[in-house]
């Protein structure tokens, strides 16, 4: 069996970068190469001050600064990297198909082809190649067959090793993992030794028993089905608000005694404006294709119906500002709290903040917005993507601040859309003051103290909380 000395990554974003750290880490014998074609990247991942890394985790710069030099290195030079590793990790982007056949569902596996060609390309000795790019199934038989048809001898075996990583807590998932997953070829010897060889770096740290070994096409298949899973209770939970909010009872509540059930648990059950990030709704729809290819309607239906009420779930969030404010935003400021996706983390890939703008923008609102952690660059860069308007009118419309009472002087209204902790420390009384009046806070992510706010003045709108009088809460619900 193989001892492993050199890993190389290919990718150096919000998994790649991360893991190897972490592995650099725990495995010191081993050397760790991470590469990407983006030089400013590479250039960030490599700054002196290693605050400026390119991606916030909480604990993550500390675990660079003590392997980075050691052990761990980020380079542009891919070629040698390849041609020098015993284990080579792809970890690229697999974006949902902006184009052709599956365009909007299937993934674009179009990066993944090209790291395989390359692969295959450079190598001159047998090489293990590990996908934790999330991929739908049957993946690994494609990459299986570029590397096997390039005539230069060199043999691959090929595992998966999906990431199950939450942002915000991606350095604590790494060093103590739920499980770790390997997917290989089960039914020869040289499938076995190779998945034997990544488990034995995992050991370093993770306990065996935490350590999973299936057939590739299970491990591909369960990174799916987890994200599907855990997105699904999201959205069931969001589909009860709107029901509360109608008769009067509180979501909370209701997650709370739903929560206390041993079969069902409390984790994944807070009602919020919507999920997002880079692999709920992509891994979704990838399933939704993947039965639908099959003809499985009904199994793409059931998944599809979860993407349909989380974007729901940020329409009726924004129309409810829209509403709430007279019927017209137009010419009004509304101060957004946050922008990216979740706290702790500065990913804001399909954060439900670029669509709840979107929709205000539309109205001829003048959004402004302060996240702690989300550079300006990106927040304009998101909303340009879209393409609902020139990147001029988007300057003109929306403004970042780099101060919270900034954001709030003179506004309307404020729109919590990140459930960052500072917000809830803030000095509410003083941004009351400076608001006009009536002033409006529409908790996206039920962080504040409602009871505080209202007792200041403000009059605050939350998801899944009553929204009614109770007189209109015990009418029967008309029959239809």
């Amino acid at each position: 069996m193989k001892k492993i000395k050199n890993i190389c990554c290919i990718g150096a974003g919000y998994v790649g970068g991360p893991t190897m750290a972490v592995i650099a880490q725990k495995c010191p014998e081993i050397n760790v190469t991470v590469v990407d074609i983006n030089e400013a990247r590479i250039a960030a991942w490599n700054d002196e001050n290693v605050e400026n890394i390119p991606i916030y985790e909480p604990g993550l710069s500390a675990i660079v600064k003590e392997a980075r030099g050691r052990n761990l290195f980020f380079s542009t030079e891919v070629d040698d990297a390849i041609d020098k590793a015993d284990m080579i990790f792809i970890s690229v982007n697999t974006p949902t198909k902006t184009y052709g056949m599956g365009k909007g569902m299937a993934a674009d596996l179009k990066w993944i082809e090209l790291c395989a060609r390359q692969i295959a390309r450079v190598s001159t000795t047998n090489k293990i190649i590990v996908e934790k790019s999330t991929l739908p199934v049957r993946t690994a038989e494609a990459l299986k067959s570029i590397l096997e048809n390039t005539g230069n001898g060199v043999k691959f075996q090929i595992l998966s090793n999906p990431e199950f990583l939450a942002e915000g807590t991606a350095v604590e998932d790494l060093l103590a993992p739920d499980r770790v997953l390997i997917g290989g070829d089960v039914d020869t010897k040289e499938g076995r030794e190779a998945m034997q060889s990544l488990v034995d770096v995992y050991a370093h740290w993770v306990p065996k028993e935490n350590i999973l070994t299936t057939n590739v096409w299970s491990s591909e298949l369960s990174k799916l089905t987890a994200n599907a899973f855990l997105a699904q209770r999201v959205s069931s939970i969001n589909a009860m608000s709107e029901l509360c909010e109608k008769t009067g009872a509180d979501v909370n509540e209701v997650a709370r005694a739903i929560g206390m059930d041993s079969r069902i648990g409390s984790k994944f059950l807070k009602s919020s404006v919507g999920f997002g990030g880079s692999c709920f709704q992509k891994d979704i729809l990838n399933l939704v294709y993947i039965a639908k290819s099959y003809g499985l309607n009904e199994v793409a239906d059931y998944w599809e119906q979860v993407i349909i009420m989380n974007d729901h779930q940020k329409r009726r969030f924004a129309a409810n500002i829209v509403s709430t404010l007279y019927n017209t935003v137009s010419g009004k400021k509304i101060a957004f709290l946050g922008w990216a996706f979740k706290k702790d983390t500065n990913d804001t890939r399909e954060s439900a903040a670029i669509y709840v703008a979107d929709y205000l923008l539309n109205e001829q609102a003048e959004v402004v917005v302060y996240d702690p952690k989300v550079k300006s660059e990106q927040i304009y860069g998101d909303l340009d993507y879209l393409g609902s308007r020139s990147p001029e009118e988007n300057r003109r419309l929306l403004k970042v601040v780099n101060e919270p009472y900034d954001a709030c002087k003179d506004s309307h209204a404020i729109a919590v859309l990140t459930e960052w902790d500072e917000f809830k420390s803030y000095d509410w009384k003083s941004i009351y003051d400076c608001m006009l009046k009536p002033a409006f806070v529409f908790d996206g992510r039920n962080l504040l103290d409602v009871k505080k706010l209202e007792n200041i003045g403000y009059t605050v709108s939350s998801i899944g909380t009553p929204a009614v009088s109770k007189e209109e809460a015990v009418k029967e619900p008309a029959l239809v």
